[in-house]
This record gives C-alpha cells, structure tokens and sequence, in this order.
C-alpha cells in the first residue's frame, strides 16, 4: 500500500532549458535535480549542461520485489542527496533508499519504505521519513492506514530506530490536530524533514538542536518532534494547506512553500514561526503565476535570492527579494505514453559554486 506521484501531469510547452539566467543577479552554483522521467539525478551547471548523471534502476535494486501494476509510474527517483565524494543516497517514493557511487555502482540498499525526504548529520547517521501500512482501531476502524515514521539508519544503512509519527502526536499537547485526519489511508503524508541546529533553541526550547522539522501535508501542519521524547513539542498551521519544505533561515525565520494559498495559486512565505507574522512572500503575477498542486519546494540561497521549484510544471525559478526572475529553468525532459507531458520537477537543488569535483569520472 503506496501512495506515489505520476512522472507528469501538465502537457509540455516549447520551453526547454535555462529559459532566464542574468549572471550578475543569479547565485551562480550548480543544481542537482530528480525527476519524474528516471531514476536517475542529473548535476546541471547554469547554463543547463548536465556534468553528470547517477541513474539506478528499481529491478536492479531489488531483484526479489515487483512493483505493483498500479506503481507503473513510480520508476523515479523522489529526493537525492549528493555526499562530497560523489556518492549520492536516492529515495524511490515509498519503495526503498539506495547509495551508490559516483559511477551509480550500487553501495547498499535499505529495504524500509522511504518517502520523501532525508537529513544525513554530521556523524554520518541517515535520518529519512518511512511509512507502512497498518491497521489502528482508533483512527479508522478495521480500514488501514499509512503509518509515518521518522527512521534513523546508521551510514551503512541499518536501522537503527523508529519514531511513530502518529505516536508522537497522539502523546503530545498538540493530540486535537488527530481529529483533522482523514478517516484511511494516507493520514499524514508527511513530506519534509530537517533535523534543526538549535539557532531558535534560545527563543523556544522546542528548538532544540537535534530535534527535527516536519511538514505534515494532509493535515496542513507543520511540527517539531523531539527525538529523546518521541513527542511532537510545537506545531503550527494555519497560515498554508497542503504546504512543502518548511525550514529555518539563517536569520531565524522559517519559509516554507504553501502549495494552495487560493485556487490555482500557490507562494513560499518568510515568517516568524512565534508570531506568525509574514516578512517576504512570492506568488508569482498575471504575467508570470506560480502554482504547483503538489510537491514543490524552496531554498533560500547566500546572495539572499530563493530559489523554487514548481514541480507540476518542470520549472525551476530563482527570484530576487524584489520578485525579479533572474533565472529559469524549464525541464526538457518528458512523461506520459508519447512524451507529450513534462516530466514532474520533484526538486532542483543549488550546490555551492566551489563544490568539489574531483570524483567526476574522466569520461
């Protein structure tokens, strides 16, 4: 029992490529990008030349396993993190986690249903959303449900515990936010993860470092749950529905994507997680709007531009603090049975100009 995405559902357009790129404005980096069209990362410079590529497919992965006839478009990478090595950890959205090398040999694999999002910390511990499914009385009678945990795996990949997301609400201050659950199946759809380096622990011990961040979709909730108690110790929602990536700036705000702010609109906001109030928001203009119905995320960069990813469209767009576009990316890669849709842009990622590439293969 998985709930996945489609590789695409918006028809394609005749843009492909770095459709903007003002080189004075932009932060100039390189990005990392998963789509729906593989499984498969791409590392694309500025410009929109792809560097590199690590794909792996699900078959070779797990041999012993057979995707459902239902999961025919969950050949995909959901989330990759690349390692300073060129090694890089791909999450296959509710089917597993694997590492390879820079060359895609396979490293290990974790056969735990992944989903989503990960956090590698400074010890080299993996931190990763999972799921499975379950029947609890309580939620939905004899009807089952997808579970979410936050699973912590030691660098090899072996777990080493799980956190009951589901538990950890129910055990906290925050218990009433159960009843705006759905009566089955995905519950929670947990979607975002940052484990937290204490920056807020002085104005909320809540905070603290080493507790983690989490974005609850179905229920609209954004939350912090500490780890030592396995209990949820803040939540917020309110202010977004079915919103993406939530984190905490450098300046101590927290930005996250709002996915549906009215209809057909969506925004990423900068506000104070304790006053609520609103300091930057992008939502885009007639000319040029901005919605993702699902997925999407937000990443503020040093020169203070953010950039976002509108995942239903296969857009990437760098803004300034005065919403000016200073670089666009439109993904030219396809989905559908005729390649007639834009494959889903699950998340483009800006890595550091000076990123070390010495792992490239020669050839």
């Amino acid at each position: 029992m998985t709930v996945g995405y489609v590789s695409g559902s918006v028809a394609a357009g005749p843009n492909a490529g770095v459709t903007v790129h003002d080189r004075e404005r932009a932060y100039q980096g390189l990005n990392l990008l998963v789509s729906g069209h593989g499984p498969e990362a791409l590392l694309v410079d500025m410009d929109g030349r792809v560097l590199h590529s690590w794909r792996y497919d699900f078959e070779t992965a797990w041999p012993e396993r057979e995707l459902p006839e239902t999961a025919e478009d969950d050949e995909f990478w959901r989330r990759a993190f690349l390692l300073p090595d060129g090694e890089l950890l791909a999450i296959f959205e509710g089917y597993g986690l694997i590492k390879v090398d820079s060359r895609s040999n396979l490293i290990w694999r974790y056969d735990g249903f992944c989903h989503h999002d990960l956090h590698i910390r400074d010890d080299g511990t993996i931190v990763v959303l999972e799921r499975e499914p379950t029947i609890v009385p309580e939620v939905s009678g004899e009807d089952p449900i997808l579970e979410d945990f936050i699973s912590i795996l030691t660098p090899d990949g072996e777990l080493v515990r799980r956190i009951s997301i589901l538990d950890a609400l129910k055990d906290s201050d925050y218990s009433v936010l159960l009843t705006e659950m759905e009566g089955g199946g995905d519950v929670f759809h947990t979607n975002t993860l940052e484990v937290l380096d204490g920056r807020l622990e002085d104005d909320c011990p809540s905070f603290a470092a080493g507790n983690v961040l989490i974005s609850i979709l179905k229920i609209s909730t954004v939350a912090v749950v500490d780890l030592s108690q396995e209990k949820v110790v803040w939540a917020l929602r309110g202010l977004w529905r079915y919103q993406h990536q939530p984190t905490i700036l450098p300046n101590g705000r927290m930005m996250v994507l709002d996915n549906v702010a009215a209809p057909y609109v969506s925004r990423v906001l900068e506000l104070d997680p304790f006053t609520q109030e609103i300091f930057w928001s992008y939502e885009g203009d007639v000319d040029g709007p901005f919605y993702t119905a699902s997925c999407g995320s937000n990443q503020r960069l040093p020169n203070g531009n953010t950039l976002i990813t509108e995942s239903d469209n296969g857009r990437a767009m760098e803004v300034t603090p005065d919403k000016a576009i200073v670089w666009e990316f439109v993904s030219p890669y396809r989905a559908g049975e005729e390649g007639e849709l834009v494959a889903t842009l699950f998340e483009v990622v800006r890595l550091e100009p000076d990123l070390p590439l010495d792992w490239l293969p020669g050839d």
